[in-house]
C-alpha cells in the first residue's frame, strides 16, 4: 500500500455556508476503498443541493461526487494491481481535494479517457445511459422528450438515445440561448421552457426524460404515447410533490418510474457499475462525447457550485486539482 501526504488541500464547506480551500488530513482507504490522487472534479447538482440544504450532511464537509485520477493505495480486499491505474470514481463527497477515498467498486477504469473527461463522466454519464437504456428502455424507433437539454445529463442522453435507434428526440431547455447549444447533441427539434409544451401541439412520446418536477411533470403525463415510460429523477423546479393517478396510467399501459443514482451506489454498487463500465466504453470509443465547457480552480469551487445552480452551465464542469 502506497501512503501520501499526512495533509492535503480541500475545499470544506463549514457551518457559515461558506466555501474555503484549507489543509485537512489526507484520508487513507479502508476494507473495500481505494485513495485516488486528484486530477480533477466534476461539478454536478448534488453539490447544489449540498450548498443549498437539501442533502443532510455533517459539517465541516468537503464537496464534490465526482474524481477523476490515478489509484495511489489501495484498502484491505483490493487487489495491489489497482495501483497505477487512472479512474472515474463515484463517491458521497470529498472529491474537491488532492486525494480522495472511494469504494472500489465505484472507481471505474478509465484508462482510455483523458482525466478532464473522466471528471466530466462522474455520476451524469452512467446516470444518463441508465435513464435510457435501463430504466425507460427506448427501442429503435422510439420518440424520446428530454428536459433540461443542455445539461450534462441531458447532453449525453441525446447521444444514448440515439445509440438506442430512437427515431424522433426532443429536448427542452431553460432559455434560448441554450437552443443551439443542445442540437449538436442529435436532437431533431429543441424547444424553450416557456414553448412547453403547447409547442408539440399534441405530439407525445414514449420515452420521457424529467428532472424538474411540479407542473412540468404533469404536462409531461399528458404529452406520453400509450404504453409510454415516464422517470422521475430530479426535483429542479420544485420539490413540492406531484399527485397521480395510477388508475390513469393503468388505462392507457403507462409507467411512472424514479432514478436515484446515489441509492443504486448503495443498495447495488455492482449493478451501477457495470452500467458505467458499458458507458465509459462508449465514451472511450468516441461514440458518446462528454463536454466540458468550463474549469475552474479549487478557490472558485463556490462561483463553479453558484452558476450550476443559476442555469448558467451548459454541458458539464470540472475543477482542476492536480
Amino acid at each position: 500500500m502506497r501512503q501520501g501526504l499526512d495533509v492535503m488541500k480541500a475545499v470544506v464547506l463549514g457551518v457559515d455556508d461558506c466555501f474555503r480551500v484549507v489543509e485537512v488530513a489526507e484520508p487513507v482507504p479502508g476494507a473495500g476503498e481505494v485513495a485516488i490522487r486528484v486530477a480533477y472534479a466534476g461539478v454536478q447538482y448534488g453539490d447544489v443541493l449540498v450548498r443549498a440544504g437539501h442533502f443532510p450532511v455533517e459539517r465541516p464537509f468537503v464537496p464534490g461526487f465526482e474524481a477523476a485520477g490515478e489509484i495511489v493505495a489501495v484498502g484491505e480486499g483490493v487487489a495491489d494491481a489497482r495501483l497505477g491505474e487512472q479512474v472515474a470514481a463515484l463517491i458521497g463527497g470529498g472529491g474537491f481535494a488532492e486525494v480522495v477515498t472511494a469504494p472500489a467498486v465505484l472507481a471505474i477504469n478509465a484508462d482510455r479517457v483523458d482525466p478532464r473527461a473522466a471528471a466530466g463522466f462522474g455520476w451524469v454519464t452512467p446516470t444518463a445511459y441508465d435513464l435510457i437504456n435501463s430504466v425507460t428502455a427506448v427501442q429503435p424507433g422510439d420518440s424520446v422528450l428530454i428536459h433540461a437539454a443542455a445539461g450534462g445529463v441531458g447532453s449525453q442522453a441525446a447521444q444514448f438515445a440515439t445509440a438506442a435507434g430512437a427515431a424522433r428526440i426532443v429536448g427542452v431547455v431553460g432559455n434560448a440561448d441554450q437552443v443551439d447549444y443542445a442540437h449538436q447533441f442529435g436532437y431533431h427539434q429543441v424547444l424553450v421552457r416557456d414553448e412547453f409544451p403547447d409547442a408539440l401541439d399534441g405530439e407525445t412520446f414514449d420515452a420521457i426524460l424529467d428532472p424538474i418536477g411540479g407542473p412540468t411533470r404533469l404536462a409531461n403525463l399528458e404529452r406520453l404515447a400509450p404504453h409510454g415510460r415516464i422517470v422521475a429523477y430530479g426535483n429542479i423546479a420544485t420539490f413540492e410533490p406531484v399527485t397521480v393517478s395510477t388508475n390513469d396510467l393503468l388505462t392507457r399501459g403507462q409507467s411512472l418510474m424514479t432514478y436515484n443514482s446515489n441509492l443504486a451506489s448503495q443498495t447495488s454498487p455492482k449493478k451501477l457499475a457495470d452500467s458505467a463500465t458499458r458507458a465509459m466504453s462508449l465514451v472511450a470509443d468516441g461514440a458518446v462525447r462528454i463536454d466540458i465547457t468550463a474549469e475552474y480552480e479549487l478557490g472558485d469551487v463556490e462561483t463553479a457550485i453558484a452558476n450550476l445552480a443559476g442555469g448558467a452551465t451548459r454541458g458539464k464542469s470540472v475543477v482542476r486539482v492536480g
